[in-house]
């Protein structure tokens, strides 16, 4: 038995020699979307080579889904459990500044921290716990679209380019100096959430190019400052603004509705009337898919009566414009295409309102 200790013992001493202790590395993140990048700092960390380790995952507290019955942990968290991450390792703060987490996280000895879709405020005192500082993958082309929802903003905007940043994190909201960024360019009818996944795609890349740099320290010198003066903000979105208008422009209308798929989504009321009967039901449907268009030229339709055109549900809108619905929702119900709505109607017309 002492023998075998003192060999235990030899090889660990042998291993400390030829492998230097391996970095700690905090990530913080929430959602789905910030999956990719725990994967690859996971991945990237395991490889024979790396410097570094993933020492610990903060994210926020469980949460109550499905109309409050149970309590799940975050997609990220369940995600760290999956692939095996020790549950002691994952912390789920209340807030980001309570004293027995930063403690904890002192405990932890951070080199350096890595943000993605958090969703807490960073107080100073834990900016000042990791001395290479905080970086965070923010899907934008800083300093454009500062704040909670860059995606959704930007897509609301009818951008034809976006991209997704590397920055070093200070208390002021998403304005410290960017490490790197990678532009993208945006198609007219791709949605928020195939568009966030896309940006973390390309930022998990981004970040794993570049942390040698974060290691070294090079980053910090090479980081550039923001431009404040060609700050834009992207504040949160609320269901209240979930209404469309119809005397607005197709066109806003369709990019409102690509940029609040997901959550909150976008509604409409519809008017449902039965010419036999003249009775009136008023539908509140969910919009899913659309696409902005000019009128045709021989329409002669009253100027707030839908239509039915090739597959679509069609919307006189502001500016002689149309909105084509492809899809929509009704509350309770499965989506839809426009051809099925339709075959629910019963010859029965409808009206915008």
């Amino acid at each position: 038995l002492t023998l075998r200790r003192l060999f235990c013992f030899n090889a660990y001493a042998s291993a400390s020699v030829t492998s230097p202790k391996k970095k700690p590395l905090v990530f913080l993140g929430s959602p789905q979307v910030s999956v990719t990048v725990l994967d690859a700092l996971l991945n990237s960390s395991s490889s024979p080579d790396s410097n570094f380790e993933v020492a610990a995952i903060v994210t926020q507290p469980p949460s109550r889904r499905e109309r409050g019955r149970k309590v799940y942990p975050s997609p990220i968290a369940q995600h760290a459990l999956d692939r095996g991450f020790p549950s002691d390792l994952i912390l789920t703060p209340e807030r980001a500044g309570e004293e027995m987490f930063l403690s904890n996280l002192r405990d932890l000895q951070p080199e350096l921290c890595v943000t993605a879709a958090y969703g807490n405020i960073l107080p100073t005192k834990f900016l000042k716990i990791p001395p290479l500082g905080t970086v965070n993958v923010h899907p934008s082309l800083l300093p454009l679209y500062r704040g909670a929802a860059p995606v959704q903003r930007a897509l609301q905007d009818g951008v034809k380019e976006t991209g997704v940043s590397l920055a070093f994190t200070v208390r002021a909201l998403d304005a410290g100096p960017v490490i790197a960024y990678e532009r993208f360019e945006v198609d007219d009818q791709i949605k928020a959430p195939e568009l966030l996944e896309l940006l973390f795609s390309i930022g998990s890349k981004l970040l794993i190019r570049e942390l040698p740099s974060i290691f070294d320290g090079s980053a910090k010198v090479k980081a550039q400052p923001q431009d404040d003066s060609k700050v834009t903000l992207a504040p949160k979105l609320t269901p209240e603004e979930s209404w469309l208008s119809f005397d607005q422009d197709a066109t806003v209308l369709h990019n409102k509705v690509r940029a609040f798929a997901g959550w909150p989504g976008t509604r409409a009321k519809i008017a449902v009337i039965d010419e036999t009967t003249s009775q009136c039901d008023i539908l509140e449907p969910k919009i899913i898919t659309t696409r902005a268009s000019s009128p045709e030229n021989d329409q002669e339709n009253e100027v707030d009566e839908i239509t039915y055109i090739k597959g679509a549900l069609v919307i006189p809108c502001g500016g002689c414009s149309t909105l084509e619905v492809l899809e929509l929702q009704l509350p309770g119900r499965k989506v839809v295409t426009a051809d099925a709505f339709k075959n629910g109607l019963r010859g029965r017309k409808l009206k915008r309102l």
